[in-house]
């Protein structure tokens, strides 16, 4: 019933949007209020707050694209290459070892906290490679260029 009441191409837009917050929201962080993002970034990485702003911008420009469907396989790209990097300098290492001065008692929140970053960002990863091939709906900006051209 509900399958047939809604469009594919609606659902298509829904799926878009719903994916594109992740990255609208955190590239938004990143150049907002990036102090717990800093704090997560291997001492060794130069320039932290440059890191942190560019990739707010690569994150926006990435999920931004994907919302509006304009150029999807370039932004799922972008963002497939983004969550790799991250992943392995940030998640993986966090998973491995537990930060010095934090109290014994908070490691477990340590633990899960990088684990569920793990996770999360291997299916965000998933989701960029369905992306590669997918072509956006009728509600979507490329479409819409098509149809003027």
């Amino acid at each position: 019933m509900i399958r047939t009441a809604l469009s594919e191409d609606f659902c298509e837009l829904v799926f878009r949007l719903l994916f594109s917050s992740i990255f609208l929201v955190l590239g938004a962080e990143h150049l907002l209020n990036d102090g717990l993002i800093r704090s997560l970034m291997p001492e060794w990485l130069p320039a932290h707050r440059q890191l942190s702003v560019a990739s707010g911008l690569l994150l926006i420009a990435g999920g931004g694209s994907i919302a509006l469907g304009l150029r999807v396989h370039w932004a799922a790209t972008g963002l497939a290459g983004f969550l790799v990097v991250v992943t392995a300098l940030i998640h993986v290492p966090g998973m491995l070892a537990v930060p010095d001065g934090l109290a014994r008692d908070w490691t477990w929140l340590w633990d899960l906290y990088q684990r569920s970053n793990f996770i999360k960002n291997v299916c965000l990863l998933g989701v960029c490679f369905h992306f590669f091939y997918h072509e956006p709906g009728r509600y979507s900006l490329e479409q819409w260029l098509d149809q003027r051209a």
